[in-house]
């Protein structure tokens, strides 16, 4: 009889990722808040962030600026009804766009950003 090798843990740490992954992941996550809203921020913290320090800085602040802008949408869309609520989607749109895109362009070059205006609810 051969002996087989004992199992691994089922609770084993992942594996950390290369500079060059978590770069690449970053920047996808940021890219992906302003196409798809919040669900690849918050994809992205759940699955990745205990695979570097990177990458969890980069989820967790994408994180905390689609919450945010969650909230500003739904302000938005509760203030249409005295039209307002128009110009408020409107600036909420275009705040997504130009700091998404300077998020994204920060982490394809390996630096740490931190979105304006944005409440930090996880870290």
């Amino acid at each position: 009889m051969s002996a087989m090798p004992p199992p691994g843990s089922p609770y084993q740490a992942p594996t950390p990722m290369n500079p060059s992954d978590e770069k690449l992941w970053a920047t996808l996550i940021h890219i992906g808040g302003i196409l798809f809203g919040f669900l690849p921020a918050l994809i992205g913290y759940l699955v990745l962030k205990d695979r570097g320090p990177f990458i969890r800085a980069h989820t967790a602040t994408a994180l905390n600026f689609q919450i945010t802008l969650l909230i500003a949408y739904v302000v938005g869309w509760i203030l249409t009804l005295v039209l307002v609520g128009f110009l408020v989607l409107l600036a909420a749109y275009i705040v997504t766009i130009v700091f998404g895109i300077m998020a994204a362009l920060a982490a394809n070059k390996g630096e740490y950003y931190t979105y304006p205006l944005s409440i930090k609810f996880v870290s």
